[in-house]
């Protein structure tokens, strides 16, 4: 039997091609304009030895044309790496070559000349006379990937989560009717188009149903504040929510127009919830997802309970397991599992992280903690590994504790994230050093060079050793519980 031909690109772009798509500032696209744009990005990628299943590492700063960047590799067939803006040349080159990537597209090339790949400027891709005739849309299946996500692990070395088209397309699907998208909607983006969220979470389900866009470069909270007029839907993290609160104008005036506000990737405070409510009038949505499954669960637009992460989306099954991998009953903590449409085909060239993360009956262990009520509404109570997620990104202390315990004077160290009212955690350091040293003699910054600056410590201790249980792994729980000193 053939499979059926389908590619996602088609998908996004099946509305009115004379509806209006995206704008940032004084520039705009119907939807018509913005795909032959993606298509001419595709065109140029082509013309430059790109064919379908190769994988292309961008980093880039969000913009118009970076957005039509994804789309042009998905249109043929070639599977997209996105990375963040923030990380340093040797993380983008372990992504490099761990992806196997044929071209790397960057703002400026020169930044990252020492990483042996053929590296593009996104301007030239723009500019090349190859992209003045749009490319042909790939003939594709479901299964086909179209994007490797990077994700870290315990290990400290991250593993790229494989997602293909049919993937993506389930979960922009369920989102658009959990979040009753209609084409009428106007989403205010401020997300980073480096992380799912932006780029997936965001922007799918709105152009499956034809709405417009404005796309903002960043959050900044004066464009968001003058975006919000006009707009229906904003989709943040915590962050986000806290800094709107601290500013006056941010009042039911200026979110007269909204219909739904969404946040994920980080926990949400109760007292983040009552606030806002208590200033706008209106309830924030939370959801709960992963790079490897996309949203998993979510609120209901009129069913939003603060605390909890909502109910399993349409199509999709949640469990909870005990240690032993046995399901528990309602109210128990144990291990969250899912099973459903937009899970990734797996991690890259990781078999052994397939093996490990998958039950053999079909589950995805999350490696997150909570338990579910009578009705099946999820409630996280923690996460089974040390992962930080500090302004709504990952952090994996494994990948920092490899660095600094490489510095001359330090005998250990652990890392671990410490509560933050705006960041929601940030990194701390706790180290063990030599007899006789001293922390001002330890040069952190100057190690950790080799790492993105949001993955820094924002305080540092010195203990006289790391609190260890009977088998001797480092009691992070105890390190957390630590008084600041």
């Amino acid at each position: 039997m053939l499979e059926s031909v389908s590619n996602l690109f088609d998908d996004l772009f099946a509305v009115d091609p004379d509806r209006p798509f995206i704008g940032q500032g004084d520039v705009g696209f119907t939807y018509g304009d913005y795909r032959t744009h993606a298509l001419r990005l595709g065109s140029a990628l082509s013309s430059r030895g790109l064919a379908p299943g190769d994988r292309l590492v961008a980093q880039i700063a969000k913009s118009l044309d970076g957005f039509a960047l994804w789309l042009g590799c998905l249109a043929i067939g070639v599977v997209y790496v996105p990375t963040n803006t923030a990380y340093t040349v040797d993380e983008i080159s372990y992504f490099c070559a761990n992806a196997g990537a044929s071209m790397l597209v960057v703002d400026d090339p020169a930044a990252v000349a020492a990483i042996d790949i053929d590296t593009v400027a996104l301007t030239d891709l723009v500019a090349d006379p190859a992209s003045a005739a749009p490319a042909e849309v790939a003939r594709l299946t479901d299964d086909t990937p179209a994007a490797l996500v990077y994700t870290s692990g315990t290990t400290g070395h991250p593993k790229g989560a494989t997602l293909t088209h049919g993937c993506i397309r389930n979960n922009a699907q369920a989102l658009a009717e959990v979040w009753q998208m209609e084409p009428d909607d106007v989403l205010l983006h401020a997300l980073p188009i480096f992380h799912i969220h932006g780029l997936f979470i965001a922007l799918n389900p709105t152009m499956l149903v034809g709405a417009q866009v404005r796309f903002l470069p960043r959050f900044d909270i004066d464009a968001v504040l003058a975006g919000l007029d006009g707009a229906t839907v904003f989709m943040g993290v915590p962050t986000y929510y806290h800094r709107l609160l601290g500013d006056d104008r941010f009042t039911p005036a200026a979110c007269e127009s909204m219909r739904l506000f969404t946040s994920g990737s980080a926990p949400m405070t109760e007292i983040t919830h009552a606030e806002f409510t208590e200033r706008t009038g209106r309830r924030i949505v939370e959801r709960y997802g992963m790079s490897e499954a996309g949203i998993i669960t979510s609120n209901r637009i009129d069913d939003v309970l603060a605390g909890s992460v909502g109910h399993a989306l349409p199509g999709y099954e949640l469990r909870i397991v005990d240690d032993a991998g046995a399901p528990v009953d309602a109210g128990v903590t144990g291990t969250v599992e899912v099973r459903g449409p937009s899970l990734c085909l797996g991690y890259w060239e990781r078999p052994d992280a397939d093996e490990q993360s998958r039950t053999t009956d079909g589950w995805f262990n999350t490696g997150d903690v909570g338990s579910v009520d009578a009705t099946a509404r999820l409630t996280l109570e923690g996460r089974s590994s040390d992962m930080i997620i500090s302004g709504g990104l990952n952090i994996y202390p494994k990948e920092i504790e490899m660095v600094i315990d490489e510095i001359d004077g330090v005998v250990e160290s652990a890392i671990v994230g410490r509560p933050d009212p705006d960041f929601g955690e940030v990194v701390t350091a706790y180290l063990v050093l030599d007899p006789g040293i001293e922390v001002d003699q330890i040069d952190l910054d100057a190690a950790l060079t080799v790492l993105a600056r949001f993955k820094h410590p924002k305080s540092t201790h010195v203990l006289h050793e790391l609190p260890r249980n009977a088998m001797g792994k480092v009691q992070k729980n105890l390190l957390r519980q630590t008084e600041d000193t």
